[in-house]
């Protein structure tokens, strides 16, 4: 797995050096690393292009990348765009990701250290022992919220 590890890392490092930052190559890389590591491997079969977009995507669904709000900011039409795959083709190996390493949301492994504390109580309410993420909440719950802190 180590000359795809290298090939996928050389595509995700140029991507970030280019329109990110050095917290999402790194991310990207030990992203890559993990799912090189597993058994058997997904990224054994499929193009490098499209395993490096899918974890770049991955990461930044996890860190808001597409939310306007956030520095840095892409839009996932720009991101695949840049890596010249279809949408189905991305969410497909998105999914693969998904299964293989369970990500989540805010999830310590692959949350940038530098908006970490953006991530954590202003973003989340506690409603009947849940603690749903507000920025998928209705947008009148989210001014309430935001108002009483």
């Amino acid at each position: 797995m180590l000359p795809v590890y290298g090939t996928i890392v050389g595509l995700t490092d140029a991507f970030c050096d280019k329109h990110l930052n050095a917290e999402y190559r790194e991310l990207a890389r030990k992203m890559t690393a993990a799912l090189c590591r597993k058994r058997p491997s997904p990224l054994a079969s499929g193009q490098p292009r499209t395993w490096a977009c899918g974890i770049i995507y991955v990461i930044g669904r996890i860190n808001f990348l597409s939310d306007p709000t956030e520095s840095p900011h892409l839009p996932t039409a720009q991101l695949r765009a840049a890596f010249e795959i279809g949408e189905s083709t991305l969410h497909a190996k998105a999914r693969a990701i998904d299964n293989a390493l369970n990500p989540e949301l805010l999830d310590p492994r692959w949350t940038l250290q530098s908006t970490a504390e953006n991530y954590s109580a202003k973003w989340l309410a506690e409603m009947t022992e849940l603690l749903p993420h507000l920025r998928k909440m209705p947008r009148q719950i989210q001014k309430l919220h935001l108002k009483t802190r």
